[in-house]
């Protein structure tokens, strides 16, 4: 089974929690296409259960913060009562960007599952690793390229048709 260079916890394994809690991601970002928002959608899991769900709604909410991870952060934070998010893992349909990983660093998210990479804004491996600099005070483990081929399909397939529906 490869391992994905940055990756720090378990090795990608098919049929694995990680793919099953992704493909809820998806879903998300399905619900985040339909409403013709960029489809990126997040899944807050704690003990092997989901806590919280989000996609995109920066257009619905005219909010330039209104990332999936963000969304999902903040609900994620009323579940369990509580700012400090340990033992939660964070799953995302794309790398995180540098806004996305520093709250997630802030709000001490133990691990961060996300599918493809972000090569113009990820900040967790493409441009930067937020969530691994030694500099800050929290670290989490970090694993890529789960679904990786369906996340970056719904991305393109996305931007493909809105510049379609330009032309």
């Amino acid at each position: 089974m490869p391992t994905d260079p940055i990756t720090t916890s378990q090795p990608y394994a098919p049929d694995s929690t990680d793919e099953r809690f992704m493909r809820l991601a998806l879903e998300e970002a399905d619900r985040a296409a339909e409403e013709g928002e960029i489809p990126i959608g997040a899944v807050a899991v704690a003990n092997g259960e989901v806590i919280a769900r989000a996609h995109n709604r920066r257009e619905a909410d005219r909010d330039p913060t209104a990332h999936a991870e963000l969304i999902a952060i903040q609900a994620a934070a009323r579940a369990v009562g509580a700012w400090r998010l340990s033992g939660v893992t964070l799953y995302v349909t794309l790398e995180p960007c540098s806004m996305c990983a520093g709250a997630l660093v802030l709000a001490r998210v133990d691990r961060v599952v996300f599918g493809t990479r972000d090569p113009k804004a990820g900040a967790v491996g493409s441009l930067m690793n937020l969530l691994q600099d030694d500099r800050l005070n929290h670290r989490a483990a970090l694993t890529s390229g789960i679904l990786e081929d369906a996340c970056r399909e719904k991305i393109q397939n996305f931007f493909r048709a809105l510049r379609q529906r330009r032309e």
